[in-house]
């Protein structure tokens, strides 16, 4: 049960957080948005372990899974925080509807999971298509919308690698443990970012972006990869990942009805084709040895 439950709460999650990204850095500015979110993240966890009475492993592969989780915090985070400044919230967590096709082409070249079969070459086919449809609603929003584009997929990129890279070391670790290192990790380098291309302390946040910035804090981060590490260290990444199914048509959904993002017909056609490559990735392979099986023993 524990795990249906992950796997429901990461999608409701990741249904909500790219538009509470976008409303956070309205006004203090991405940096900002997302240097306050991963203090009060790594505020919340480290409570959280005080008052378990846990400590941080410190040796040698505890020490590298931290630093493979700090790369999706620190890198695939920050990219899409900017990412967002240019494209509607829903695209975000379309693009990242990408997410377990790149997983799993990194899952087979370093994990030596079985994964690049036909249903597999079939749905990145169809990713790929979708995604290139994507890329002509954005050519009609401007320049800016193809970099936000390109900034949101090259953040699935990183998370895919750091999905992987945490299930190649194989620590063993609890995800409460594996986040808490990896903020540690990642937090000097957002507050060194923002110090640098920044560094000035927003005169006035509005109320939107102040709840987006501790909704994400406390919610998001400290329950949303907690949750997300709990499933990679007890699922395969590839599994893992499919998560994204279903959350790309709640966040366009919401980001329609809530703040007015457009849903046109290409937007549409795009997002079908992606969530059809998911479903091509999951169940074709599955149907087709079936279907052999029935013809065998027909």
């Amino acid at each position: 049960m524990r795990i249906p439950l992950a796997y429901l709460s990461i999608i409701l999650l990741w249904a909500t957080t790219p538009l509470a990204i976008k409303w956070s850095g309205q006004g203090p500015g991405f940096l900002f948005g997302v240097t306050g979110r991963m203090a009060i993240g790594t505020v919340c966890l480290l409570l959280i372990l005080v008052l378990s009475r846990q400590r941080l492993p410190v040796h040698r592969k505890a020490l590298q899974t931290y630093l493979a989780v700090a790369l999706q915090i620190y890198g695939s985070m920050l990219v899409v925080y900017w990412a967002a400044q240019f494209i509607p919230s829903g695209w975000i967590s379309v693009i990242f509807g990408l997410l377990p096709l790149m997983t799993a082409l990194l899952a087979a070249l370093c994990l030596g999971e079985r994964s690049l079969t036909l249903g597999n070459v079939l749905a990145y086919l169809m990713g790929v298509s979708g995604l290139w449809i994507m890329f002509g609603s954005a050519l009609q929003l401007g320049h800016d919308a193809v970099l936000g584009i390109i900034g949101a997929l090259a953040s699935t990129f990183l998370q895919a690698l750091s999905s992987v890279w945490v299930k190649r070391i194989n620590a063993n670790i609890p995800s409460l443990l594996q986040v808490s290192g990896g903020l540690l990790f990642a937090l000097p380098l957002y507050l060194l970012t923002w110090s640098y291309f920044d560094g000035q302390w927003p005169v006035e946040i509005s109320p939107v972006s102040l709840a987006s910035i501790v909704y994400l804090g406390m919610i998001a981060t400290t329950a949303g990869f907690v949750l997300y590490y709990y499933l990679l260290l007890h699922q395969s990444a590839t599994k893992v990942s499919l998560v994204t199914l279903v959350s790309p048509v709640m966040a366009l959904l919401l980001g329609h009805f809530v703040n007015h993002e457009p849903l046109t017909v290409k937007v549409v056609t795009g997002t079908l084709l992606i969530l059809g490559a998911l479903l091509t990735h999951e169940f074709f392979d599955r149907l087709t040895g079936l279907f052999h099986r029935t013809i065998e023993h027909g």
